[in-house]
């Protein structure tokens, strides 16, 4: 019964044609949505969808400038060495990565703020110059950690040919659509040396754990499960999120 009745909309759709539609578009909208029919019309159009497209990758964009990606990852990291399943939430890990992202870009918002948005907003600088202002600090930050790890090497693979065969790298050569995939794999790389190196106490308590285990007979117990009480005891008597997060706070230049 249902398929019948969808192919007799679709029949009564077919033979109405675009009349109908016309007709079923309110009265007071056509002042407000283009003609995409006429070419002006079509350009208002393609500016909507622009303007919108980057509205929605803006959060993406702003995560990848800044010490958000090092300290998520590192963070994760840590609840892998730990092996506590869910614990801490994800909503806890996010706060606390968005809190610490907050605390080390302060000093770059506030200078982008003092160049860039309060100008334009104060009409003294247009949309072109205010974003040119603005990117300046932005860029000099992901410059610092970059050079800070040593991770140089990581902006030639992103470079237009031109500006990679030049001999030296000259940051002012450096397209920001190219800074911007090297910063975000620099700081995986950084994440991921930290990471390693959290994960070696725990792995050394699951080897001994799981040696003990062995050597007892004890072959169906789970080694995870003797090990995490362990392995948050020693967290906790090493005041580990005090040294996590006081790293992490550290590692940025």
């Amino acid at each position: 019964m249902t398929l019948r009745v969808a192919m007799l909309l679709g029949v009564l759709l077919v033979a109405c044609g675009p009349a109908a539609a016309q007709q079923s578009v309110p009265a007071g909208l056509g002042g407000v949505l283009p003609d995409v029919q006429s070419p002006s019309g079509a350009a208002v159009a393609l500016k909507w969808l622009a303007i919108v497209t980057v509205l929605s990758l803006a959060p993406a964009i702003i995560v990848m400038v800044t010490s958000f990606t090092r300290i998520v990852v590192v963070l994760g990291l840590l609840r892998q060495a730990l092996a506590t399943q869910q614990l801490p939430p994800n909503q806890v890990l996010f706060a606390l990565a968005v809190l610490m992202t907050l605390v080390v870009m302060a000093p770059v918002y506030q200078q982008v703020h003092a160049d860039a948005i309060g100008p334009y907003f104060a009409g003294e600088l247009s949309g072109e110059a205010a974003l040119a202002a603005g990117e300046t600090p932005v860029r000099a930050f992901c410059i610092r950690q970059i050079e800070a790890a040593d991770n140089t090497a990581e902006v030639y693979p992103f470079l237009p040919d031109e500006v990679a065969a030049a001999d030296g790298l000259r940051w002012a050569d450096v397209p920001t659509l190219s800074m911007i995939p090297a910063f975000v794999v620099s700081e995986l790389k950084v994440a991921f040396a930290m990471g390693f190196r959290i994960f070696l106490p725990f792995l050394v308590i699951d080897m001994l754990v799981a040696s003990v285990l062995v050597s007892m007979g004890m072959l169906m117990l789970p080694p995870v499960l003797i090990s995490l009480p362990f392995k948050l005891l020693l967290f906790v008597l090493a005041d580990g999120w005090h040294l996590v997060v006081g790293s992490l706070m550290q590692s940025f230049q």
